[in-house]
């Protein structure tokens, strides 16, 4: 049976959502993660390979690490927010094909192709990083999502001894009003779209 969110739902996810620099105090609970990973995983991904891996930082001790390596204005919006991820993307995914995709042996699409590992782990991880935004603000929260930080060093802090290189990040919490811009210009369709 297909469904349809109402105006609210989607008003909640997309037109009254925002990108967020600076968060109130109220806290995001572990549970809260969880519960974002749960609708996370249940996004589709190319032969369900789910490649992102996600960092939580929420202590003081590793926000100050991922904030030494951001842009200055980033590095103030990491210290502030109660949460910032870190979407990686994992170029083992292959690794977990089996179970994740177990009606068919797919590892050997893979096989000795590099680039077309890190093209699949970047877009599917790029998807799921998307979708922890939707599911984030579903669930009540507002994300800040940015780059601006370098790639190479926090693959080093924090996904040392892994296939693991990270994407981008984003903040996360419940957002201060005051630190939002007005609403940015969005293109049309007929500036971006085309029917054939």
């Amino acid at each position: 049976m297909t469904t349809r969110l109402d105006d609210a739902g989607l008003d909640l996810i997309f037109r009254n959502a925002r990108s967020y620099n600076g968060y109130t105090d109220e806290p995001v609970t572990t549970a809260e993660l969880h519960a974002i990973w749960d609708l996370v995983k249940m996004g589709p991904t190319s032969a369900n390979m789910s490649p992102a891996r996600i960092v939580w930082v929420t202590s003081a001790e590793a926000k100050e690490k991922l904030a030494a390596l951001a842009s200055e204005t980033n590095a103030a919006k990491i210290r502030q927010a109660p949460v910032t991820a870190i979407i990686g993307m994992d170029y083992n995914f292959v690794d977990t094909l089996p179970r994740l995709f177990p009606h068919v042996d797919a590892r050997p699409w893979f096989a000795g192709n590099q680039p077309l590992i890190e093209t699949s782990a970047f877009r599917n991880a790029t998807l799921q990083g998307a979708y922890l935004i939707v599911a984030a603000r579903a669930l009540g929260l507002d994300t800040g999502p940015m780059s601006g930080f370098d790639n190479a060093a926090v693959d080093a802090a924090f996904f040392a001894g892994t296939q693991v290189k990270s994407n981008f990040i984003t903040t996360l919490g419940h957002g201060d009003p005051a630190t939002i811009f007005e609403r940015l210009p969005r293109l049309d369709f007929d500036e971006t779209n085309t029917i054939i």
